[in-house]
């Protein structure tokens, strides 16, 4: 053991974070060192009350302090127009583009037979619950071009092939395989725009 024991788990706490390996944990927990007791208190008390508030929008399944997100609760939405997306890092990226005035739905994962993912595993059932109470819905499919990406859409099609439902994706301008929340916002503003019908 290099460090105090005291150090030590702090260090194991950081390499829980996605994309932090052993040296960025070390960086990270001897920055922490430095930091005022009170600005200690006050990253200690953001992560607590961050688990303890933040949950899933009942309707979407985005992030929200209540049972609605405030995309949903936003009237002046297009709330016949939504967005599905793998997860709340694509969501994020719309909304930074700025130019979506629909709304959005989160499936919280992919379709994948290898991983042990089925459609009853994600977030599908509240999406076909969520459509059928709409007038004229139409879905985008922002899902990245992968295996697991096509599969569940695919799968979408399936599910809404025989109801009035107009399902497009965004254009192929975004590379195969690609993570929606790794693109720049003029690519994404463009793959929205061009987007090609597949379903309706």
């Amino acid at each position: 053991m290099i460090y105090p024991p005291s150090l030590e788990n702090l260090i194991n706490s950081f390499k829980k974070l996605p994309g932090i390996g052993e040296k960025n944990a070390e960086r990270l927990a001897l920055a922490v060192l430095d930091f005022k007791n009170d600005d200690v208190e006050a990253f200690a008390n953001s992560l607590l009350e961050v688990k303890n508030k933040v949950e899933r929008c009942h309707i979407c399944g985005y992030l929200s302090e209540g049972d609605t997100c405030s995309i949903c609760q936003n009237e002046f939405r297009n709330h016949e127009l939504i967005c599905v997306t793998e997860d709340v890092k694509s969501v994020v990226s719309f909304e930074k583009v700025g130019s979506f005035q629909g709304v959005y739905h989160v499936l919280n994962g992919l379709i994948s037979p290898a991983d042990d993912i089925g459609p009853e595993n994600i977030n599908l059932q509240s999406l076909e619950k969520r459509v059928e109470q709409l007038k004229n819905p139409e879905l985008i499919l922002a899902l990245k071009s992968t295996i697991e990406g096509e599969t569940t859409t695919l799968y979408i099609q399936k599910i809404f092939e025989n109801k009035k439902v107009a399902i497009s994706r965004l254009s192929y301008g975004i590379p195969m395989g690609a993570e929606i929340d790794y693109l720049d916002i003029l690519t994404l503003d463009k793959a929205l725009a061009d987007r090609k019908q597949i379903s309706s």
